[in-house]
């Protein structure tokens, strides 16, 4: 294929791919017009003439232009474009039909979009779920129903495949079984770069069962700078945002920025005034975000209905706590507590409370985790 018959699309990975082009940068280089007319200003060290990327990138852009002239003399178009399909990755552009409706009609439109999986997979009710990495074990496997019961009742599950509660996330959106709505990932790396590596699996696993996406070409690496551009894309694919545990500031409130700027509703998860992980969904529901108080919430919010098993309770099997074991769940509550605190807060003799401390665990609604009690969501 020579350069003639190249997409436009080509060109547009190409520019994609080139060092420090972000999506902002890149949406000025939108404004030369066609794209091998932007390749071309480009390759020529020309790029900072043009007036929008002159004002994005500020000073530096005539240094910034020739910095992109030397690289882009490097890049093989036709090979790029090649390694992208023989990869099966779906490249979408603004405006071609193929990218999705939301990111296609949102105040910060990709210019080029790649898929692993199935773009489809984005349209019908969204959910984002979002939080931190440093999550509670009651956060993450709270983030784990929530997804599932999403799933279950049709809706997509949005995250961003980071270690914590977007993994608790999309694990329970996979869980959900047979029929389910299909998750979608939003990642700040090309799509052959998995991040974190330990993230492997799962980011398969998303792929084959809906979709992962990326605005970077094939082997761009992570850049701490590439995330909050990757948040706005959650956001924008949300009708519904849900964060199940943030610290005050981070990626999350970036995400809940994102989504208050297109009027999207926002979910919190209250938490214990004592918990750094909860620092910041406290801080949003004393600025007005709705109360999450279980998948029921978001299920509302979201206008989604339960599915029936969900509704029934079918699908927690564990027998429900009575007498002393009840006391001692209300007494733990959702942040680890000491033998001696919950001893302290029941009244109950510590045999007595050590034998219904066996049997929550044994039924699944407690783990012990270096000499601390911590209450389980679910199985």
């Amino acid at each position: 294929m020579t350069t003639d018959e190249l997409p436009a699309a080509a060109w547009w990975v190409a520019l994609a791919g080139l060092p420090a082009m972000g999506p902002a940068r890149l949406g000025a280089l939108w404004e030369a017009g066609a794209a091998e007319e932007a390749w071309d200003l480009v390759r020529s060290g020309r790029a900072h003439t043009l007036r929008p990327l002159a004002e994005v990138v500020g000073p530096g852009a005539a240094t910034q232009a020739e910095a992109w002239a030397r690289a882009s003399g490097a890049v093989d178009v036709g090979a790029l474009w090649r390694r992208h399909r023989d990869r099966g990755i779906t490249v979408a552009v603004r405006g071609d039909g193929r990218m999705p409706t939301r990111l296609d009609e949102d105040l910060e439109p990709p210019v080029v979009l790649f898929g692993d999986g199935a773009l489809g997979a984005t349209a019908g009710p969204t959910v984002a779920i979002v939080g931190t990495r440093r999550c509670t074990p009651a956060g993450a496997e709270l983030a784990h129903e929530i997804g599932r019961q999403c799933a279950r009742a049709g809706g997509r599950v949005v995250s961003g495949l980071a270690q914590g509660i977007d993994a608790a996330a999309h694990a329970g959106a996979l869980a959900g079984g047979p029929g389910c709505a299909p998750p979608v990932a939003v990642v700040g790396s090309g799509l052959d770069v998995v991040y974190p590596a330990r993230s492997g699996p799962l980011w398969r696993r998303v792929a084959a069962a809906g979709v992962v996406l990326s605005e970077y070409p094939l082997g761009t690496p992570p850049g701490r700078w590439r995330f909050p551009a990757r948040n706005r894309l959650v956001a924008a694919l949300a009708d519904v945002v849900v964060v199940v545990e943030s610290p005050r500031r981070g990626g999350s409130m970036y995400t809940v920025d994102e989504a208050l700027r297109r009027q999207r509703t926002v979910l919190a998860v209250p938490g214990s005034i004592r918990s750094a992980a909860s620092a910041g969904t406290n801080w949003l529901l004393s600025q007005g975000a709705e109360v999450c108080s279980g998948a029921d919430d978001v299920l509302v919010a979201a206008g989604l209905v339960a599915a029936p098993e969900e509704a029934a309770g079918v699908l927690d099997p564990r027998p429900r706590p009575r007498g002393d074991g009840a006391r001692i769940l209300r007494a733990i509550g959702w942040e680890p507590a000491t033998l001696d605190a919950v001893a302290a807060r029941t009244g109950l003799a510590l045999g007595p409370l050590a034998v219904a401390l066996d049997q929550l665990e044994v039924d699944g609604w407690v783990d012990r985790r270096g000499g601390r009690i911590e209450r389980r969501v679910s199985l």
